[in-house]
């Protein structure tokens, strides 16, 4: 018999490390090649590792809630033959995107980064890249200490450090403790939360990783960007005899429900493609602009909390291919199957805060993007339509539409005026639509 080991494996461009939530096998149980073996979760996604081989769990490396290291070992298993064997580590490269170009030649060197744990002074943790960055950039630790980060408990991510670097040369140097220039603008620091003292009879709940991610992204979110929300009423009555007369014919053919979400997406992409400065990013004093279309899609998971799967380039794909992707992404997102990437670099977000009821909402942007669309629900109501012999009522199916937009970027016009070409996009959907 031969020694397994079994690493954990490469989950994405950025994601170094992740924690061990449950094990679903125990030591001494015989598993099969692609069996899942393990829960883990990043900060980004939770996820499972399989086993590449079939054999019997000999040892666990690492426990519940420890943190395991790209490449590391997190169990030994016992298969035919003989020696020691582990599945190979690949690296991945990530594509270089438009707005990449300028940190590219800080990314790149590091491809090949070996990843061990670096403990610095005091309760400072850097995974290796976030290390190497550090040190190519000649960034102090000091420095290192005043960037939030959002990962794992306060842990700096990739992204963090990118950004911190983006800015950095827009923003007079100065000692760490000193008063910020008046004009670099900086985020409001909030004040610590006030102890609540339980009462009796209250029950404590303490917030599982995910909700304490969630928490961390909106608070950081609502400092950054000052966000300002438009409202519209939709005469969404086209769309809904349009998909009524589609609905059956598309589940016959493709084995795929036919939600209102594709439509309300490529609703959404073509605004987007009217107004492209509404699908951009703010770096310091510089405003990114971004060559693609990436539609994050708001996903309520079974246990409460909320995850954003990502359509990539959303402006490429047809209906049906829309249909599709999002069906896929819901689909995994509910049973715990997306990957890292699945969750990364949303330009634009959608929610549908209809699917609880909801007639409307004030969406928080999620950062780094500046603006995020709610969609309520859909409802038949007496409406005043206008007809070659005047004005008649009638029952037609109406939606709110709410926009919320980051107003150092993004000033009224734009964001009202990108929300009312959604709007008609929805408003003068053709009925002979092919999907």
């Amino acid at each position: 018999m031969a020694e397994y080991k079994l690493l954990l494996p490469s989950m994405g461009e950025g994601v170094m490390e992740a924690t061990i939530i449950t094990w679903l096998f125990n030591e001494g149980d015989s598993v099969k090649e692609d069996d899942s073996v393990v829960e883990i979760a990043t900060d980004k996604v939770d996820s499972d590792v399989p086993t590449p081989v079939s054999g019997k769990i000999v040892k666990i490396l690492k426990q519940k809630d420890e943190v395991a290291k790209v490449g590391e070992a997190i169990a030994i298993l016992e298969i035919e033959g003989e020696g020691t064997a582990s599945e190979e580590v690949k690296t991945e490269t990530p594509a270089a995107t438009p707005d990449a170009e300028t940190l590219k030649t800080i990314e790149e060197p590091l491809q090949t980064v070996a990843a061990s744990n670096v403990e610095f002074s005091g309760d400072l943790y850097l995974s290796p890249l976030v290390k190497s960055i550090a040190q190519q950039e000649k960034i102090s630790e000091t420095e290192l200490k005043t960037i939030k980060g959002s990962g794992l408990e306060g842990r700096i991510t990739k992204e963090d450090i990118l950004a911190y670097v983006a800015n950095k040369g827009n923003q007079p140097a100065q000692p760490a403790a000193a008063t910020p220039v008046a004009s670099t603008p900086q985020p409001a620091v909030s004040a610590p939360a006030a102890t609540i003292t339980a009462g009796a009879g209250d029950e404590i709940i303490p917030m599982d990783r995910m909700r304490k991610i969630i928490a961390e992204n909106m608070v950081k979110a609502k400092q950054i960007a000052p966000h300002v929300t438009s409202f519209i009423e939709t005469d969404v009555t086209n769309v809904v005899k349009w998909r009524n007369k589609n609905k059956a014919a598309f589940e016959k053919r493709e084995g795929e429900k036919l939600t209102f979400m594709p439509i309300f997406v490529k609703a959404v992409v073509k605004a987007i493609q009217d107004f492209p400065m509404i699908n951009v990013s703010v770096s310091g004093e510089n405003i990114i602009k971004k060559k693609n279309i990436n539609i994050g899609m708001a996903t309520a998971l079974p246990d409460g909390n909320l995850i954003v799967p990502v359509i990539k380039n959303a402006d490429q794909l047809s209906l049906s291919g829309l249909a599709k992707a999002i069906n896929d992404l819901a689909n995994r997102a509910r049973n715990k199957k997306l990957r890292p990437e699945d969750t990364q670099g949303a330009t634009y977000t959608i929610s549908n805060v209809g699917s609880f009821g909801n007639l409307m909402g004030t969406p928080i942007i999620p950062q780094p993007q500046v603006a995020i669309l709610a969609i309520g629900a859909i409802v038949k109501k007496p409406a005043v339509l206008e007809t070659a012999d005047g004005d008649v009522i009638a029952i037609r199916n109406l939606m709110f539409m709410s926009h919320s937009y980051d107003h150092r970027v993004v000033d009224g016009s734009l964001g009202g005026m990108m929300l009312k070409h959604v709007h008609d996009y929805l408003e003068n959907w053709d009925l002979n639509t092919e999907i």
